[in-house]
C-alpha cells in the first residue's frame, strides 16, 4: 500500500506517460472477484458487450455503460447486493494509476481532492467530481453522458475508494460527516453500509456527495513531493486535454434530471428545460434529434426504474409507485400493465422464480 513511502520511490519521472489511467479497474476487479469465489464470469462479458482480450488487456478503454452493465450482471448472478463495496475493500489504491499518484504526492488533503476532482474524467470518462471548499469540504459526483440510475455498484466503489484514499495520504481514519447517494436502498441494506460511512448516509437524495469537515482539507498528505506533484500535474493536464470529450445523448442529461423529481410528481418538461440551463423549445429540438419528445423520455425511464426497484425486496408496491410519481397504486399498477402486459406483483413474482431457478 506504499504506507510511509515517499511516491518518487516507485514513479520514474522520465515515464510519467506510461502511467495507467485505471478506465475499466471495476470491471476488471470484478472479473477477477467472480473467478476467485468460483464463478465464471465470461459469459456475462458477451452481455454487456465486453471481450475477455479487454479485460486481459489493461491499457484497454472499456465503455462506462458497458463496465456498469457488467458489474449489474455479476451482482445479480451472485446475488451480492454490495459488490460495489466490496470490490473497494481489497484492491491496493495504486490501480487508480495516475489519479492516485497525483494526489498522494500533493502537499494537503486539500490539494490532493481538488486534483483527484479535476482529473477524475482520466480515469472514469463518464463522471465528473466536484470539491467544493465552505464550511464541509464536499465531494460531489456527477454522470457524464451515462444514466445514473442504471448504476448502484460504481457509484458506492468509487465513494468507499475514495474514503480509503483520503484515510491512507493523512494516516487517519477519516469518516465523512455525510453521504448522500440517489439511488434507492432498503433500509436494512442502507444500516449495513451506513457503518463504513459513518452513520449519517441518506439514499435516494437528488446529489451523489461526500461531505467532510472543512479542517481536513489542511491535514497533511505523509507522502507529498511537490517536485514530482509539479511533474504529474503537467501529465495530467495533457492527459485531460487529450482526453475523448464525453458528452453523451441529451436525452441521458434530462433523465438524470428526472429521477431526483419524480418522487415529488408532476415532472414538468420546462421544470426539467430550466434545471439543464435551457429554454423548454430548445430542449424539446435537442431531444427530437435523437428522435424522441419528452414524454417518450419519462415514460421510458418509469419503465426502467419500475424494473429495477421491484428487484429489491424490501420496497413495497406503494413505495415503488410513490418514487415512480404515481399518487394512487392503482395508476402505476394500471401503466406498468400497459408497459409489460403484466402487474408489477406479477413481475416480482415472476423475477423471484427466475433468480431462484
Amino acid at each position: 500500500m506504499l504506507r510511509g513511502a515517499k511516491i518518487v520511490n516507485v514513479v520514474d519521472a522520465n515515464h510519467l506517460g506510461t502511467l495507467p489511467t485505471a478506465t475499466g479497474a471495476i470491471a476488471r476487479l470484478a472479473y477477477a472477484y467472480a473467478q476467485r469465489v468460483g464463478f465464471e464470469p465470461s459469459p456475462l462479458l458477451k452481455k454487456a458487450g465486453l471481450s475477455e482480450q479487454q479485460i486481459k488487456d489493461r491499457d484497454a478503454r472499456l465503455s462506462v455503460r458497458a463496465q456498469i452493465q457488467f458489474l449489474n450482471l455479476v451482482a445479480r448472478s451472485l446475488g451480492d447486493e454490495f459488490l460495489g463495496v466490496r470490490l473497494a475493500e481489497f484492491p491496493d489504491l495504486r490501480e487508480l494509476g495516475l489519479l492516485f499518484y497525483v494526489a498522494a504526492s500533493s502537499l494537503t488533503l486539500g490539494d490532493a481532492l481538488q486534483r483527484a476532482a479535476r482529473y477524475s474524467s482520466i480515469a472514469n470518462e463518464g463522471l465528473s467530481l466536484k470539491c467544493l471548499e465552505g464550511e464541509h469540504i464536499r465531494i460531489v459526483f456527477e454522470y457524464v453522458g451515462v444514466t445514473r440510475h442504471s448504476d448502484h455498484h460504481q457509484i458506492e466503489f468509487l465513494m468507499v475508494m475514495l474514503i480509503r484514499l483520503c484515510r491512507h495520504l493523512t494516516y487517519r481514519r477519516l469518516t465523512p460527516i455525510r453521504a448522500r447517494i440517489t439511488h434507492r436502498r432498503s433500509k436494512e441494506w442502507g444500516t449495513q453500509l451506513a457503518a463504513f460511512f459513518g452513520g449519517n448516509i441518506a439514499f435516494g437524495a437528488r446529489t451523489d456527495e461526500l461531505a467532510f469537515a472543512g479542517s481536513v482539507k489542511d491535514l497533511m498528505v505523509s507522502s507529498a513531493d511537490p517536485y514530482l506533484n509539479d511533474l504529474l500535474v503537467a501529465n495530467c493536464e495533457q492527459a485531460l486535454a487529450h482526453r475523448r470529450s464525453t458528452h453523451g445523448l441529451f436525452r441521458t442529461a434530462v433523465e438524470n434530471a428526472i429521477v431526483p423529481l419524480l418522487p415529488h410528481g408532476g415532472v414538468r418538461a420546462r421544470e426539467i428545460a430550466t434545471r439543464l440551463g435551457l429554454s423548454q423549445r430548445t430542449a424539446a429540438r435537442r431531444l427530437a434529434a435523437e428522435g424522441v419528445t419528452f414524454s417518450e423520455v419519462l415514460e421510458r425511464l418509469r419503465v426502467d426504474l419500475a424494473r429495477q426497484y421491484l428487484s429489491e425486496p424490501g420496497l413495497s408496491i406503494s413505495r415503488i409507485a410513490w418514487l415512480l410519481g404515481y399518487q394512487e397504486v392503482s395508476a402505476f399498477t394500471h401503466a406498468f400493465k400497459r408497459w409489460t402486459g403484466e402487474t408489477p406483483r406479477e413481475a416480482r413474482v415472476h423475477r423471484r422464480r427466475s433468480l431462484n431457478q
